[in-house]
């Protein structure tokens, strides 16, 4: 009878546990395995790098999700994508969520889960500072003569493709590399978010993000976790309701982005 019982406990195990899944509880299994599983491209300052010196992730992402780690009692691991294959990643259940500078979109929200909002971003262009005065739209930048070099996979490529068909654009990975190639005169416009753009504007003279004031898109940067996880969503979303009232996300906006720099201040909400 025993040993009948045991048999049935096995065979019910996997059940139990999909059904888990199905509900939601998420939580648990991330505690029991004592570390949660971030998904990140690292090539997306000043959010997420992965600095090739020390081989650690920093940024203001990843400060952010040190932070949530902490806040479940579990460490952290991370998890390498990249943006061509980031929902690909997601939707195998590769990590248990992602943070990495990733705009929340309807797309997104309809093939996996989103949180909320943690920081305001929108999109504009980021060029030598020799040609502020030629690229005030993306007229100015929509012309057969003008390069555009953006990353593959992700929502700048589908921007420059929907607006600026007269353009030539070329395609190049890592992202982290298209400032310094624009800096070096191998492309003149890459379209980003205008916390990129103000990171590379502060590290490198040479460019410039004019139109950073009044980005082209306004949207705000969210949590990409896996449909199956709502425990963990409502777990995230109000991690992050706190670090906003509780001035976390001011003071790491200020550590990566704005710090005392005016001239980029403007692009808070």
């Amino acid at each position: 009878m025993k040993r009948l019982l045991c048999v049935l406990l096995l065979a019910l195990c996997p059940l139990t546990s999909s059904l888990a899944h199905a509900r939601g509880e998420s939580i648990p299994t991330i505690k029991e395995r004592g570390y949660l599983k971030v998904g990140t491209t690292g090539d997306y300052a000043p959010q997420s790098w992965l600095n090739p010196v020390t081989g650690l992730y920093e940024g203001l992402d990843v400060e952010l999700a040190e932070d949530l780690a902490k806040s479940l009692g579990v460490k952290i691991q991370y998890v390498q994508t990249s943006w061509p294959t980031l929902m690909k990643d997601t939707l195998a259940d590769k990590f248990d969520l992602a943070i990495c500078g990733i705009t929340i979109t309807q797309t997104r929200k309809e093939q996996a889960l989103m949180s909320i909002g943690y920081l305001g971003n929108g999109k504009t262009i980021l060029i030598r500072a020799e040609d502020v005065k030629k690229y005030k739209s993306l007229d100015d930048i929509n012309k057969p003569e003008v390069k555009v070099m953006e990353n593959p996979g992700g929502l700048n490529e589908k921007f420059a493709r929907e607006n600026l068909p007269q353009a030539i654009l070329i395609i190049h990975s890592p992202n982290d590399e298209i400032p310094g190639l624009i800096a070096d005169a191998q492309a003149d416009v890459m379209i980003t978010e205008i916390l990129e753009a103000g990171y590379y504007v502060k590290k490198d003279s040479r460019l410039a993000a004019p139109l950073i004031h009044s980005p082209f898109t306004r949207g705000e940067l969210g949590v990409l976790i896996p449909k199956g996880k709502e425990d963990l969503l409502d777990f995230v979303n109000s991690f992050i309701l706190n670090a906003k009232t509780s001035g976390r996300i001011d003071e790491l906006a200020n550590k990566y982005i704005y710090g005392d720099n005016a001239s980029i201040s403007g692009m808070r909400d």
